[in-house]
């Protein structure tokens, strides 16, 4: 997503509570045998999913993994037919104090698993008649989302994130609970632009699923946290889970500290902005009953959530962008291995990792969350060999991958470049972020490829082998990489992964940085030496005695030349200390920072324009007189180095104004 934490919670043991006696929580039941599946006779037989063979394989793999990754603490909880198979809490929730996770009491912050239960509501209320998917989305809201080319968002859209809207940064997560307005202001103060057509690039979107849960709020009536509270969390008992910012008074003393690494100091607790798309604190005994719910389809004991109807709509419309590869349902993504159906979800926080994956044949669920991102993100690879190594030892597959004819060499060529992800910001100075966010795809002469911006994501750095035309499988085996292909030449890739809410195109030529990012630097040391050089010049020539045999106008135009190299050096350098300090503190993220941002936007948009016009003036003086070819040749490279300056704050909207992003 890395920043300051601040703000200590003291767990404590709390041995009678109201919470115990409103939640008796999930007791594992010693599951000795695991029944086979309907079709388990295709596949390789795997290990009997039993309480005691779940709990050994545990033992080996997370200890250590969180030990050498720098991670605090994990909680996992696995269910199957309806029952916990187990649940289990590793490490630590507070580490000065050794205080261990508890799985059944301990609080985590699943981040994005939030909007499944946000979802969840969503359905409910369609399963009653009170929302339609593929209406507009305006016929529920008291502002106004703009059409895009005639065509409005629906509420289908935003459940497969496929409404277009580019990136929400703003208020995403502070520390500061005064600094965060409220979800619903948030909405209401800025709309994103949409940037792509409904329905055909999936964007992962936060500012959408936010948007979903006004609507809950607004056709129930009720208060978002007081409507998920009510209908989803008191049917299933999860009497420990709240949407609640700040949290309530009568769950701090259970809720996790939250890490980058284990060994730093813990961070505060994070206020999400855009709250029904991620603010859910959550036990994994809790997480425990929702699987078991949405397994059950919507059923939980005597209670239900969703209809068996409802809950089949939701695990099974999928958007199809890449035939093969991974798609959106309706708010889960599939994230399906070794011939099994399974649908899921990630999240994260700066701090909480977590991922949710429902094996919807064998009637099992895997929730694992941690409280630390880890030493140089430990926990995306682990999270992701968790979910894996997991599929494998239970659920292995008998089917061997065979490369199928019309592979070649020739594809990964055409694939080499710069990629342009679709979660972006293209409106605001934001999308300067791509200078140093376009995934490269480098390709080897075998065919095979490698895109090491992306190795973290897949949970490997190693290259992908070609099974099918323009189809790339992962070193681990499982991930797939494919490309939309037209007239011959790929236009679009995404990776299983990624597939159901991200994609990547071809970068423009215009903002393409495999020629700017060398141009820019190229560009910022000429205008340095520039502007560097004419003090110390003046110095060098005042004490020799020398001077510059100029005109007067070419004196003047050769000093303010030199001012200009200042203000577009200063505008470049500028910008990069400030989306540097933007990001080195969560709150900034947020009205806080907004001076900042003033200041800068006020002196870019005066100082690139002005430095290219005084530049200019020079190289004009320079060349209309008898200058020497030297002073000739260097006002036109500092011409073009600031034309070049110019190219970048215009299309990287680093020129103009505006605090929303």
């Amino acid at each position: 997503m890395r920043w300051i934490r601040q703000l200590g919670l003291v767990v404590l043991a709390i041995a009678a509570s109201p919470l115990s006696a409103q939640q008796p929580p999930l007791t594992p039941e010693p599951v000795v045998s695991a029944s086979p599946a309907a079709g388990a006779q295709s596949r390789a037989p795997g290990a009997a999913l039993t309480t005691q063979d779940l709990n050994d394989w545990l033992d080996g793999f997370l200890p250590y993994a969180l030990q050498s990754g720098d991670i605090a603490g994990a909680v996992v909880a696995v269910v199957k037919d309806g029952k916990v198979v187990t649940e289990r809490g590793f490490g630590y929730a507070d580490v000065k104090k050794r205080i261990p996770v508890d799985p059944r009491r301990t609080l985590f912050r699943p981040g994005s698993v939030s909007k499944l239960v946000t979802w969840t509501a969503v359905m409910q209320l369609v399963d009653q008649g009170r929302i339609d998917l593929d209406a507009d989305i305006n016929r529920y809201l008291d502002f106004r989302i703009p059409p895009l080319d005639g065509k409005p968002v629906t509420m289908r859209e935003l459940m497969q994130h496929s409404a277009g809207f580019e990136e929400q940064s703003k208020n995403i997560i502070v520390r500061t609970p005064a600094t965060s307005p409220g979800y619903a202001a948030l909405l209401k103060r800025w709309v994103p632009k949409r940037i792509f057509a409904p329905g055909t690039t999936p964007a992962y979107s936060n500012y959408g699923a936010s948007l979903a849960g006004y609507v809950v709020e607004r056709v129930s009536g009720e208060p978002f946290d007081d409507y998920v509270e009510r209908h989803i969390f008191a049917p299933l008992g999860m009497a420990h889970s709240t949407f609640r910012q700040p949290l309530p008074e009568r769950l701090q003393p259970l809720m996790s500290k939250g890490y980058s690494r284990a060994s730093a100091p813990p961070g505060g607790y994070e206020i999400v902005g855009p709250a029904p798309a991620g603010s859910m604190a959550s036990t994994g005994d809790d997480m425990a009953r929702f699987m078991i719910a949405q397994l059950q389809g919507g059923a939980f004991g005597n209670n239900r959530i969703l209809s068996a109807a409802a809950a089949r709509q939701m695990h099974d419309s999928p958007l199809t962008i890449f035939p093969g590869l991974n798609r959106m349902e309706l708010g889960f993504f599939e994230t399906n291995v070794n011939g099994q159906k399974v649908i899921g979800h990630l999240g994260d926080t700066d701090d909480f990792h977590t991922s949710l994956h429902l094996f919807m044949e064998e009637g099992v669920g895997l929730y694992a969350s941690f409280n630390s991102a880890g030493k140089d993100g430990a926990v995306q690879p682990l999270r992701h060999a968790l979910f894996l190594d997991f599929a494998d030892r239970y659920f292995p597959s008998s089917q061997r991958i065979v490369e199928k004819a019309g592979t070649s060499p020739d594809h990964a060529q055409l694939m080499a470049g710069h990629w342009l992800h679709s979660r972006r910001s293209d409106s605001n100075f934001m999308k300067a972020l791509d200078l140093l966010g376009q995934p490269e795809v480098i390709a080897a002469a075998d065919g095979s490829l490698k895109v090491p911006s992306l190795a973290l994501l897949a949970g490997s750095d190693g290259s992908w082998r070609e099974i099918a035309p323009f189809v790339w499988l992962a070193p681990n085996g499982h991930d797939r990489l494919a490309a939309k292909v037209i007239d011959g030449r790929p236009v679009r890739f995404s990776m299983d992964v990624v597939s159901p809410f991200m994609v990547f195109d071809r970068v423009p030529w215009y903002r393409n940085m495999a020629w700017i990012q060398p141009m820019l630097y190229l560009s910022l040391a000429i205008l340095l030496l520039s502007a560097l050089l004419w003090p110390v010049r003046a110095v060098v020539r005042r004490r020799y005695g020398g001077r510059l045999d100029l005109s007067p106008r070419a004196l003047s135009a050769y000093r303010a030349s030199r001012i200009g190299a200042l203000l577009l050096a200063g505008s470049v350098i500028g910008w990069i200390v400030t989306l540097v300090m933007l990001f080195s503190d969560t709150n900034n993220l947020s009205e806080q920072f907004d001076p900042v941002l003033w200041f800068m936007e006020i002196f870019a948009t005066i100082g690139i324009p002005g430095g290219v016009v005084l530049v200019a003036w020079n190289m004009w003086e320079a060349w209309r007189g008898d200058r020497r070819w030297t002073a000739k040749l260097w006002s036109l490279l500092l011409l073009i180095a600031a034309l070049m300056v110019l190219w970048v704050g215009l299309v990287f909207n680093l020129i103009g104004f505006g605090v929303n992003y």
